[in-house]
């Protein structure tokens, strides 16, 4: 019989991005093809997958946080720590987070609030994330406590 994983079972790190990269790139490719089918879904079309990976790799304000399951990695985060422009306080803009989707089972509320106590820890004031993935997300993202604070648009200035 076949045992059902629990979220004991996840192991959460933050590690280096050059390091992490070898073996994300592929969960990240993903990703963003499941993004590109659903803005495709809806009318937008984006290009293709690219990562400015010398901006990635070089940024000592950029954390990445990796989730594993018996050592492989299942989801990911990368999150910019900066200072808001605006009033100078500390903050983490979430630029991407997943989890695979066989492993959507409860442990992406505790990698979000994983996430969020690091980020507290080092003086962050708030936490910004834009759910453009799977918009079922922000359901989750409110009962861990995120308030909706905006409505992102997108305006197409190119076909591409």
């Amino acid at each position: 019989m076949k045992r059902e994983a629990s979220l004991s079972d996840y192991e959460i790190s933050l590690e280096s991005f050059k390091t992490a990269w070898g073996e994300l790139e592929p969960l990240c490719s993903t990703h963003y093809g499941e993004m590109q089918a659903r803005m495709a879904a809806e009318g937008m079309k984006i290009g293709p997958f690219k990562p400015r990976l010398g901006v990635y790799g070089e940024a000592n304000h950029l954390l990445c946080f990796v989730v594993r399951k018996e050592g492989e990695a299942v989801g990911y985060a990368f999150i910019w720590v900066t200072q808001d422009m605006h009033n100078s306080e500390l903050i983490g803009m979430e630029d991407t987070i997943y989890i695979r989707p066989d492993h959507r089972n409860g442990i992406g509320r505790r990698f979000t609030k994983h996430i969020l106590a690091d980020l507290k820890a080092r003086g962050c004031q708030r936490a910004h994330v834009t759910i453009a993935t799977d918009l079922r997300v922000a359901k989750m993202c409110e009962r861990v406590g995120f308030k909706r604070s905006a409505i992102a648009m997108t305006y197409f200035l190119q076909e591409t």
